[in-house]
C-alpha cells in the first residue's frame, strides 16, 4: 500500500456519505421542500385571491361612478324639469295676478267714473235749485243789491251741501216777509 492509502476505508466512508446524504435528503429536505411548496401554493392562492378582490372591487367601483353620474345626470334633469315647471306655474300665477288686479282696476275706475257723475249732476242739480230761486227771488226784489246778497248766501248755502255729498235745499225768501228779509 503506497502511501498508506487504504481503499476499504474511503469506499466505506463514501458509503456512509452516501447513506448520510439520501437519509439527510429523505428525512429533512424531502419533508422541507414539501413544506415550502405547500406554503409558496398557500401564498400564490392568496394572491390569486386577493387580486381576484381587488378586480371585483374595481369593477364594481366603476359601477358605482357609473351609476353615480347616471343619478347625478337623472337629479339634473330633473331638477331643470322643475325649475322649468316652476316658472311655467310662476308665470301662469303672474298673469293671473295681473287679470285680477285689471278686473279690479277696472271696476275702481267704473266706480270712480259713476261716483264722479254723480256728483257732477248732484251739483248741476244744486246750481240749477239756487239758480231758480235766485231768479224767483231776483223778480221779486226791487233792490239789484239785496238780489246779489240772496245770490251770494244761497251760494254759500248750496256750496257747503256738495261738498258734504249731502244735498240741501236753498232756504227761500217767503214772500209775506218783509223787503230784504232773509229766512235763515
Amino acid at each position: 500500500m503506497p502511501l498508506n492509502i487504504n481503499w476499504q476505508q474511503i469506499l466505506l466512508h463514501l458509503l456512509n456519505l452516501v447513506i448520510l446524504a439520501v437519509g439527510l435528503y429523505l428525512i429533512l429536505y424531502k419533508p422541507v421542500k414539501k413544506f415550502m411548496q405547500k406554503r409558496e401554493d398557500g401564498y400564490k392562492e392568496r394572491e390569486e385571491k386577493t387580486k381576484a378582490a381587488l378586480d371585483e372591487a374595481e369593477s364594481k367601483k366603476e359601477e358605482y361612478t357609473s351609476r353615480l353620474a347616471l343619478i347625478d345626470e337623472e337629479s339634473a334633469r330633473k331638477r331643470e324639469e322643475a325649475d322649468r315647471e316652476m316658472a311655467k306655474v310662476r308665470e301662469e300665477k303672474l298673469a293671473e295676478a295681473g287679470a285680477q288686479a285689471q278686473v279690479i282696476l277696472e271696476s275702481a275706475r267704473e266706480r270712480a267714473n259713476k261716483e264722479h257723475e254723480r256728483i257732477i249732476s248732484g251739483v248741476s242739480e244744486d246750481i240749477k235749485a239756487i239758480a231758480e230761486e235766485m231768479a224767483e227771488k231776483a223778480a221779486m226784489t226791487s233792490s239789484v243789491s239785496d238780489a246779489y246778497d240772496k245770490f251770494l248766501d244761497a251760494a254759500e248755502q248750496g256750496s257747503g251741501s256738495a261738498h258734504s255729498g249731502s244735498r240741501k235745499k236753498v232756504t227761500s225768501m217767503s214772500k209775506n216777509t218783509g223787503k230784504g228779509a232773509r229766512k235763515k
